[in-house]
C-alpha cells in the first residue's frame, strides 16, 4: 500500500482549501487532496463524545459545548473552522465519530456495504468531501486497477441467478440495488491511503461527468478505536 506521498496520476495536491474546490478534475484525475499536518488533540474530543449509536452525529453545538484542553481547543477550533469553510462553498458536511459502519451480510459473494470500493453516484453535479481526525483512514484506487464486479463472469452468473427476471431488466435491477457501484481491486493493485488530517475532494458519478469517479473505501477499524471524520 502506498502512503500519502504517493505521485499517482489521478491526484492532484494542493495548498489550501480555494484550490482543493477550484482546480478541475481531467483526464485520469479525479482526486484533490488538501495536504495538512493539522495541531491540537483530536481523540480529547473523541474521548468526550458520549456514543449511543455505531455512528453519532457530532452538532456543533454539542461541539461547542465540550469542556477541553488547551490542545482539544485547537482540534476543535480546525473542525469549526472546516465545517464553516464547506458550508460557505455550499456543501452540506457531517462530523461523525464511528464506531463501525454496518455491514452488508445478505450476499456471500457480493458485498454492497462502504467496506467495499465503490463510487458516489448523483444526478447532479457534485462532489464528495472527506477528512479524517482521527483513527483508521479511507483508501481509494486507480480505475484502471480495478474491475467492475457485475462484470466480472462468476459474480454476474451469480447475480442473473437472483435475479430470475427477463434479459432486458437485468441491468436496470444491478443499478437499483446498487451493485454496479462496487469494484474489486486487481491483483497487486496500488491502494493509496488518504491518511489522517488530509482534506480530500473525490469525483462523483453523474451525467455528463468529463472523468471517472473515484474509486474508495472506508477502513476497516482497528479494534477499540473510534473514528473522527468530516463528509459530505
Amino acid at each position: 500500500m502506498t502512503n500519502i506521498s504517493s505521485t499517482e496520476n489521478q491526484i492532484q495536491y494542493v495548498t489550501n482549501f480555494q484550490d482543493l474546490v477550484l482546480k478541475p478534475f481531467v483526464g485520469e484525475r479525479n482526486a484533490n487532496c488538501w495536504k495538512r499536518n493539522l495541531a491540537g488533540d483530536f481523540s480529547e474530543i473523541v474521548k468526550k463524545i458520549e456514543i449511543n449509536e455505531n455512528i453519532e452525529v457530532i452538532e456543533e453545538e454539542l461541539l461547542l459545548e465540550l469542556q477541553l484542553s488547551e490542545q482539544g481547543n485547537l482540534a476543535r477550533q480546525i473542525l469549526l473552522d472546516d465545517l464553516k469553510l464547506l458550508k460557505e462553498y455550499g456543501a452540506s458536511p457531517t462530523l461523525n465519530v464511528i464506531k463501525y459502519y454496518d455491514r452488508d451480510a445478505i450476499l456471500p459473494f457480493f458485498s454492497t456495504d462502504v467496506y467495499s470500493f465503490h463510487v458516489d453516484r448523483s444526478p447532479i453535479p457534485t462532489d464528495t468531501f472527506l477528512c479524517t481526525y482521527y483513527g483508521a483512514s479511507s483508501d481509494i484506487l486507480p480505475n484502471s486497477q480495478a474491475e467492475q464486479k457485475v462484470l466480472i463472469p462468476e459474480i454476474r452468473n451469480e447475480l442473473q441467478k437472483l435475479y430470475q427476471g427477463e434479459e432486458e431488466g437485468f441491468e436496470s435491477f444491478l443499478i437499483e440495488h446498487f451493485f454496479d457501484l462496487h469494484y474489486q481491486a486487481k491483483p497487486n493493485a496500488n491502494l493509496i491511503n488518504l491518511g489522517i488530517g488530509n482534506m480530500w475532494k473525490l469525483a462523483v458519478d453523474y451525467p455528463n461527468s468529463n472523468v471517472l469517479p473515484c474509486l474508495h473505501r472506508a477502513p476497516k477499524e482497528k479494534p477499540g478505536e473510534l473514528r473522527l471524520l468530516l463528509i459530505c
